[in-house]
């Protein structure tokens, strides 16, 4: 059950974060900024790429890698040549992952590796294989690692993925607020630097500012009523969170979210794109987890008894009003079933900014669920 007082109490959230949650969110800007100069001191900038790629392959253990994909191949557009490469293996640990390159990959392609780690073999083997197959290798991650200097083997382009003293105590979990802009802000500078996406140095700088505010708007110091990430984690509490999503850059964030809130607090939560959510998800919300569903459930006992799972939609928007939209559609069925929804809409900007903004709220407000739930 959720602990609410705590919420409104930063000394008790800062005791009980023992991973340093709160603050890999609060500090994402800087962590962009950090990541953007070691990529420029790498030689990002004043790379000369011969033109774009065949295809970009993306290969690292967790979440943060799959996150990185998705974001990447949602910004580089319809048709986008960016892949994850799975990984295969008889175990989650990293030591027993192993990847392995497509038979067609060649001289033309793009390894990206991404790691918070380094130390993993399958990764060192997988930038050897892509040595020999003449693949351009370039890789994020801890220097001083054996990837390191694998990649350096292969005569790739390596990144020191930026990190914070506060996280070098214990592995960091793989969606973490801070882990993944260490890992995607050198990728989305060399992606621009090849003419995949449009990341010029100014956007980034951007996206580190729109980070502070929302650090800003979202930080422990900041009352529930008035922080949407305190009130959102509030709201979910007890719920089975339905994540819809609308326009582009919604959907990866959504996706994001979902992830974060099973790993950082161990709440289940289902995604899906408007309009298709609506179809998908209409038969959950007329079943048991309407909240009309168990009219007994206001006489329960408030104190032995634990609450029934009801589900709650979350509305991840990028989209203006004005435009065209499901989201009435998404109102009106959650509302007839009882369903509460909530909403979240960024202000205007850049499609990176946006982006930025949804992944921020929602990071802050699975990390506020994770600790008040512990508590």
């Amino acid at each position: 059950m959720l602990d609410e007082s705590l919420l409104d109490t930063p000394e008790a959230l800062a005791e009980a974060d023992h991973r340093g949650l709160l603050r890999g969110a609060a500090e994402a800007g800087a962590r962009v900024r950090t990541a953007a100069r070691h990529a420029a001191e790498a030689g990002i900038g004043d790379l000369k790429p011969d033109g774009r790629p065949r295809a970009v392959l993306i290969a690292g253990p967790g979440a943060a890698a799959t996150h990185a994909a998705d974001l990447l191949g949602t910004l580089a557009g319809p048709g986008s040549p960016v892949t994850r490469l799975a990984p295969t293996g008889v175990a989650p640990a990293a030591g027993a992952l192993r990847w392995e390159l497509p038979g067609w990959a060649g001289s033309v392609d793009l390894l990206l590796i991404t790691t918070p780690d380094g130390t993993e073999p399958g990764l060192a083997l997988l930038a050897e294989q892509a040595y020999r197959r003449g693949c351009t290798v370039a890789a994020v991650a801890p220097p001083g690692t054996p990837l390191a200097e694998a990649v350096a083997g292969a005569h790739g382009l390596f990144v020191a993925l930026a990190t914070a003293p506060y996280e070098h105590d214990e592995p960091l979990a793989a969606s973490a607020p801070g882990v993944l802009w260490a890992l995607l802000t050198p990728l989305l500078a060399l992606l621009d630097r090849i003419g995949l996406l449009g990341a010029p140095t100014g956007s980034l700088e951007k996206v580190a500012d729109r980070l502070d505010q929302i650090a800003e708007r979202c930080g422990p110091a900041i009352a529930t009523y008035s922080n949407p990430a305190k009130t959102l984690a509030a709201e979910l509490a007890d719920a089975l969170p339905l994540v819809w999503t609308e326009g582009t850059s919604a959907g990866p964030a959504g996706r994001r979210f979902a992830a974060a809130l099973a790993e950082l607090s161990g709440t289940p939560a289902m995604v899906a794109e408007l309009p298709e959510a609506l179809a998908a998800h209409s038969a959950l919300l007329a079943g048991p987890l309407a909240a009309r569903a168990n009219p007994d459930d206001f006489f329960r006992d408030r104190v032995e008894e634990p609450p029934a799972l009801h589900a709650r939609v979350v509305l991840l928007r990028d989209r203006p009003i004005a435009g065209l939209t499901a989201a009435p559609a998404a109102r009106d069925l959650a509302l007839s079933h009882d369903t509460p929804i909530s909403e979240l809409e960024p202000d205007p900007g850049g499609e990176l900014e946006t982006l930025a903004e949804l992944i921020a709220i929602t990071d802050f407000a699975a990390v506020y669920l994770a600790l008040a739930s512990r508590a």
